[in-house]
């Protein structure tokens, strides 16, 4: 548990001003105690929301320091991935923010669940977190909370850490509805979200239906492995078949390996589509797999333990601890981007965990005067031989 902390306090010089400044209002010197729980308890009353202005100061730092502009895409605005996650689950353990349904064997099963929004880019590998927005059940309401409404907060919440920032959201078919498009355009910002056929059967009669009249865009690509990229498109249509239905945009990919389509996928925008973009448009919607791989991936498998109870509380302890977790991996995203010694150190080992453990051995058995003495002892060891 205290390694969470300490990946934040080692290599944030934020982290005073948002973790340590809101606890110092409860009893600080619980905290020198030998044990943990009152550290546990400290936490479980802390408010999720006093953490939250961290994931927005990290994204000013970053921009001041001209690091976001590899992330500009698509006219200069900025990919921002949203998706669900559970990170928690038991029939046991709960509190009243779980969420709750039947399991097997008929028993109720309690969970936590997340809503992740990460800046991303199709050509970069690091992905920068926002604050998350928990699907829980907090404001004593009988009917369970939902993905959308989380996602209907969460753009609310970005809107207003940055007023300025122009934003394109991408997403899976679960938002592709008009009320959730709605709400992204009341945000004022850009969208780019998958289409099924199974989802918007109107939507993809109306495209045959162009296609048939010789009203859609086609384009065919050929690669330097000799797999063909196919595209068609088609401006304003009816979003479903409501009298009142937004008009979208709507194209279409394949990804041709010889006669065997490997790759097939669909989306609505509000951008208007044309040969001049629709490459960059398809690569924008593709690029959402990344917070699945990139975040969620990383967070469970690759040495974060996100899935991990360490500790559940009975009011926020849990998403603390999450949020807590997320801002130490938030910090080594831009760590990756922007910090040559952390590069060259992390170049050394070819596995995330291999990375960790090193650094995790090597604090037990030296002491170091700072960050960059471990990592340069790391990456490049003196010979030392055991006494």
């Amino acid at each position: 548990m205290y390694s969470i902390i300490l990946n934040i306090s080692f290599d944030s010089r934020f982290f005073t001003q948002i973790v340590l400044v809101p606890l110092q209002q409860f009893s600080l010197n619980k905290l020198q105690r030998s044990k943990d729980t009152p550290l546990r308890e400290t936490l479980d009353a802390l408010s999720s929301d006093q953490l939250s202005p961290a994931f927005g100061l990290f994204v000013k730092q970053l921009q001041r320091g001209k690091q976001l502009e590899p992330y500009r895409f698509l006219d200069n605005q900025y990919l921002i991935g949203i998706d669900g996650s559970q990170y928690f689950s038991s029939e046991k353990i709960h509190c009243p923010s779980c969420l709750t349904r039947k399991g097997t064997r008929s028993k109720m099963r309690y969970s936590h669940q997340i809503l992740q929004a990460v800046m991303l880019h199709p050509h970069m590998r690091q992905v920068l977190p926002l604050a998350p927005e928990p699907v829980a059940n907090t404001d004593g309401s009988s009917k369970q909370d939902c993905e959308i409404n989380a996602a209907k907060r969460i753009l609310a919440n970005i809107r207003s850490t940055h007023p300025k920032l122009p934003i394109i959201i991408t997403a899976d078919g679960l938002y592709s509805k008009q009320p959730f498009i709605d709400t992204v355009k009341a945000a004022r910002m850009s969208f780019i979200l998958v289409a099924k056929t199974t989802d918007h059967k109107i939507l993809f009669q109306w495209v045959d239906e162009f296609d048939g009249l010789g009203q859609t865009g086609h384009m065919q690509l050929t690669d330097d492995k000799g797999r063909q990229h196919l595209y068609r498109w088609v401006n304003q249509v009816p979003l479903n078949g409501s009298a009142d239905a937004d008009q979208a945009n709507f194209f279409e990919y394949w990804l041709q390996v010889g006669p065997k389509v490997t790759y097939h996928n669909s989306w609505v925008t509000d951008i208007t589509i044309g040969k001049h973009n629709v490459v960059e448009l398809v690569q924008a919607g593709r690029a959402r797999w990344k917070i699945e791989n990139e975040t969620f991936n990383t967070l469970k498998n690759q040495g974060y333990h996100i899935e991990h109870n360490f500790g559940h509380g009975q009011r926020n302890l849990s998403m603390n601890f999450f949020t807590l977790n997320l801002l130490a991996f938030y910090i080594h995203q831009i760590l990756e981007l922007c910090d040559p010694g952390y590069q060259y150190c992390r170049s050394k080992f070819s596995a995330r965990k291999e990375y960790w453990n090193n650094l995790r051995a090597a604090i037990h058995i030296m002491l170091f005067r700072n960050f960059e003495h471990l990592l340069r002892n790391l990456a490049d060891p003196p010979e030392i031989r055991a006494p």
